[in-house]
């Protein structure tokens, strides 16, 4: 190998290591970017190799973080976060589980179906997991307890539901792959909503037929309120506003009315007023909502800029095309060679979050994916199908392991709201129905890929 192969072997090493040190990934990323600028400057000046880098190479990275600052699809980022906030704030998820949970009372396991549409109107709403789980876990666990549900299950369905969150627009998540590669936010939005419902209807399905076969484990309610007018109407004045919100918000990109920037915008208003419906808006919330924005904006834009040095100097030494020529070169077919990526994405999500993966993996193996030369039908209006189909399929994979144990990041946010009798090992028990639920989701999105591209296409015919 060349040094330049050297160097980015060792650059990937480093980082893993210092991982494990407890220093901020920001800080990591940066410093090893500049690290390793300056090895190869030094190997350039006394050993006379020919790494090509120097003091211009971290130049550049003055011009990216530019970029990355003037580029304004990412203000949706702040906006979207402060919208998930200020629902998370409003009481919209408390009212509408005690009005579902009475209208799906007389079914067994109605409860659990109750938090898991709730999981997918709120991963609709705030996009954000760590919101979804830790709200559904404070909202519906102590329900679920004092109807004497099998714990496992009721952990599981928090769990499963409060993941959502990454994949069902408007995601965040989703708001940066785009913009890392190149992609319509608009296309993978339309895209994802497929994928996401499928995923949620899994869990509806299995939670019932559970509930048929194992009754015990998903008891009704003693206290069941018979559904009447009455009934309907005060859960439709629950549900009512936050859905006339999302449609706002999504409806107005999928129209075409407003780009996903302005969009956000909409949605941030939207929840402000809706906190105000629910007379919950004041100061003390304001002030909590807007500096958790700040707080969780600075966080993913700090790691914006380590990520920006650390990549910039990865490329300078040719890691994407020692990547790209490591996998392509790989005995395994095209569709081999996307489950080998998969499934280096499914570790990653073990110990590194969403964010550096989409910032420094995903950039380097999509011309991977392109290369591969996959047939994904785009109808002749979808720009890059084979990209929007792989970034679903990452985004599930991503689902998948925060959800799986042993150290999944959903796993240990809904530990850190349940009461103290609760054993880590019965969250593990209850995710795994989930986990293959979302195994088969990842499945068909894999095997279908129209169910990506089909919306995106007949939006923009």
């Amino acid at each position: 190998m060349e040094v330049n192969e050297y160097l980015v072997i060792a650059m990937f090493v480093t980082f893993t290591l210092f991982l494990f040190t407890g220093f901020p990934v920001a800080w990591v990323l940066g410093g090893i970017g500049v690290i390793f600028a300056g090895v190869g400057y030094l190997g350039d000046t006394y050993l006379d190799t020919a790494t090509g880098l120097d003091y211009l190479t971290l130049g550049l990275v003055v011009n990216r973080i530019y970029k990355i600052m003037d580029n304004w699809v990412l203000v949706a980022l702040p906006m979207f976060i402060f919208m998930g906030l200020m629902l998370d704030k409003s009481g919209v998820a408390e009212r509408m589980m005690k009005a579902m949970q009475e209208l799906f009372g007389p079914v067994r396991g109605g409860l659990a179906v109750t938090v898991t549409l709730i999981g997918i109107i709120l991963a609709a709403s705030t996009g954000i997991i760590g919101a979804s789980v830790v709200l559904l876990g404070l909202l519906s666990l102590p329900a679920m307890t004092a109807q004497n549900y099998h714990r496992p299950l009721a952990l599981g369905t928090i769990a499963g539901a409060g993941t959502l969150g990454i994949l069902i627009p408007p995601s965040i998540m989703l708001v940066i792959m785009a913009d890392q590669l190149g992609l319509s936010v608009g296309d993978l939005f339309m895209g994802a909503v497929f994928p996401g419902l499928i995923l949620g209807s899994l869990y509806v399905v299995f939670i019932l037929v559970y509930a048929y076969f194992r009754p015990q484990a998903a008891p009704l309610a003693e206290d069941r309120r018979p559904i009447d007018w009455g009934l309907i109407l005060e859960v439709l004045k629950t549900i009512l506003p936050p859905a006339f919100l999302i449609l706002s918000v999504l409806g107005s990109i999928f129209a075409g009315i407003t780009t996903p920037t302005e969009a956000s915008g909409v949605g941030a208003l939207g929840a402000t007023l809706l906190a105000l419906y629910n007379k919950k808006l004041n100061l003390g919330v304001i002030k909590d909502v807007v500096e958790g924005t700040y707080k969780t904006t600075a966080y993913i834009f700090a790691i914006f800029l380590g990520a920006t040095c650390f990549s910039l100097v990865l490329r300078e030494l040719g890691g994407d095309e020692l990547i790209e020529a490591t996998l392509t070169g790989l005995p395994f077919g095209p569709y081999g060679v996307v489950a080998f990526i998969l499934l280096i994405v499914f570790l990653l999500g073990f110990v590194l979050d969403w964010i550096e993966i989409t910032l420094i993996i995903l950039p380097l193996l999509a011309p991977v994916v392109t290369a591969l030369g996959i047939d994904v039908p785009g109808y002749g209006v979808v720009d890059n199908p084979e990209l929007v189909w792989f970034v679903m399929l990452v985004a599930v994979s991503l689902q998948t392991s925060f959800l799986t144990p042993p150290v999944g990041f959903a796993l240990f946010y809904l530990k850190g709201v349940c009461p103290v009798d609760v054993k880590l090992s019965e969250i593990y028990r209850g995710v795994v129905p989930f986990i293959i639920l979302q195994l088969i989701g990842l499945l068909l999105v894999a095997m279908f890929p129209a169910l990506v591209t089909w919306l995106p296409a007949i939006a923009y015919k």
